[in-house]
């Protein structure tokens, strides 16, 4: 069975891609979000052609072929690219075996636990203990992440004083009995970082996400070494040799690999099974409602090393707009602070129509 027809639907930040065989049977993926545009010239210029005509059930093969096939161009677009025919096969055995990915990966069905994500900044650290303690009483949540620092602030605050006062009060608003964790975006110096961290100490926080430039990893050791909290990462990094090396130095305690910023499924897996060797849990970062959560939701039900829960963003349409209606129904749906892997074959979701119908088509396929 060949791989025939490769088709992309696309907007600015989504870029849904459809995999069609020599035999008439189709699979469902997803490229990284964010300048989904310039991601869709990409894998029509550098994945679909290496792919087409190839094995459509040989996934790490065809992977790795691409990766010496395009080896001038190492990076972040190639892997954003790749991870849109990664989930697409991934979807294609499901949906010919009958069964959902996490079937294939050896796990199985059922409710994940996940946690609370905040994305913002623009928001009092009020508004924020309020809006998270409505979560917590309305759909039983019982982790949430909140947001200090600036995105690689470089110690300079969103606004002076909000990382002091946000932690404290949102800490003490939620109560016992709530995993705590807080996402710097490599906002903070080592110094700085240590600083803050002694503050989560003391408030229960016990998950510290990417304290420090997370392109310096000496940074993020030092922190994970001065810290008993745990020092999470690796959210932005696709390559394998510095999944390597950051595990290799314990510079996280926790690894957080990014299902289509690693190039797919096949990938992540390595890194997985790299923080496995090493003793550290995985949990994966999945911050929108794309594919991509529904991806690490099949990752997390399967893998040995799975961290406590599924990283579940908690915007709507006044914060992230474009996420909104990807999908039929609500793949998403939490019942008591949990969400359910679908058993239906592949991915176990279906694309929205009408967003298909509005997005931009490409499309490469095999000379008659």
């Amino acid at each position: 069975m060949k791989i025939a027809r490769l088709e992309t639907f696309t907007d600015e930040f989504v870029c849904f891609v459809r995999l069609t065989t020599d035999s008439g049977a189709v699979g469902w993926g997803q490229t990284s979000t964010y300048n989904a545009d310039i991601t869709a010239t990409i894998f029509h210029r550098q994945v679909a052609p290496w792919a087409l005509g190839a094995d459509a059930l040989a996934v790490a093969p065809l992977l790795q072929r691409i990766w010496e096939r395009e080896h001038k161009y190492p990076g972040s677009y190639r892997c954003r690219a790749m991870a849109g025919l990664d989930t697409a096969m991934w979807d294609l055995r499901g949906k010919l075996e009958g069964k959902a990915v996490v079937e294939l990966l050896g796990g199985k069905p059922g409710r994940l636990r996940a946690y609370a994500s905040s994305m913002k900044r623009d928001i009092t650290p009020r508004q924020e203990a309020d809006r998270l303690v409505r979560l917590r009483d309305e759909l039983g949540f019982d982790a949430f992440k909140w947001r200090i620092a600036a995105e690689c602030g470089r110690d300079v605050d969103e606004w002076p004083g909000r990382t002091e006062e946000i932690i404290p009060l949102v800490a003490r608003t939620l109560g016992d009995g709530i995993d705590k964790l807080v996402d710097a975006n490599s906002g903070f110096s080592p110094r700085r970082a240590i600083e803050v961290g002694r503050i989560l100490e003391a408030e229960g926080v016990g998950h510290y996400e990417e304290p420090c430039p997370y392109w310096v990893l000496e940074q993020s050791k030092e922190v994970a070494d001065a810290l008993s909290i745990d020092v999470t990462g690796g959210e932005q990094d696709w390559d394998l040799s510095t999944w390597e090396r950051m595990i290799a130095m314990r510079a996280v305690d926790i690894a957080q690999p990014d299902v289509m910023y690693m190039g797919g499924m096949v990938r992540t897996l390595e890194v997985a099974s790299m923080a496995a060797a090493a003793g550290l849990p995985c949990t994966p970062h999945s911050a929108n409602l794309s594919l991509v959560t529904m991806c690490t939701m099949h990752l997390l039900g399967a893998i040995p090393n799975a961290g406590k829960y599924l990283e579940l963003s908690i915007e709507g349409p006044d914060y992230y707009p474009w996420q909104q209606e990807l999908f039929l129904g609500d793949p998403y749906a939490v019942d008591g602070g949990h969400v359910t892997i679908p058993s239906a074959p592949g991915w176990g979701v279906e694309i929205n129509p009408r967003w298909i119908e509005r997005a931009t088509y490409q499309r490469s396929e095999l000379a008659a």
